[in-house]
């Protein structure tokens, strides 16, 4: 049985982030930056594009400037809280017949906390449903 709300298989857990959901495609991303449309919500920023031979409704992936950040751990660890928090809040997207690549940029020199993050994402989120329905 599939949800249909969610496209969610059975196997699928409702808050995982499997290997087929992360954008890695180079084609994809080059897309993404070529033609992809964007929304913000400071001082997050989400890129995305329609693209065909995708696998899942959506594939992510996250950005930290090094600009921003000058130290790797600092960049992997906003990296991580982007990651979460589009996993824990990803049943909020929309279900579309149209697969979508995402990405999400962290745009400032601002040390937000992981609530601060998740509530910029949830908006973001919101203006990107707006967005494409």
């Amino acid at each position: 049985m599939i949800n249909q709300k969610h496209n969610l298989k059975p196997t699928t857990k409702a808050y995982g982030y499997p290997k087929s959901e992360k954008l890695k495609k180079k084609r994809h991303i080059d897309l993404l930056f070529s033609e992809g449309k964007s929304v913000s919500k400071y001082p997050l920023r989400l890129v995305f594009v329609p693209v065909s031979d995708a696998d899942e409704p959506y594939q992510v992936g996250v950005s930290v400037s090094k600009r921003y950040f000058k130290k790797a751990v600092d960049r992997n660890r906003y990296k991580r809280l982007l990651r979460e928090t589009y996993r824990l809040n990803k049943a909020s997207l929309p279900c579309l017949n149209q697969s979508y690549a995402l990405m999400f940029l962290y745009q400032t020199k601002d040390k937000l906390t992981f609530d601060e993050v998740q509530e910029k994402m949830i908006r973001l989120m919101e203006k990107f449903s707006e967005e494409v329905i």
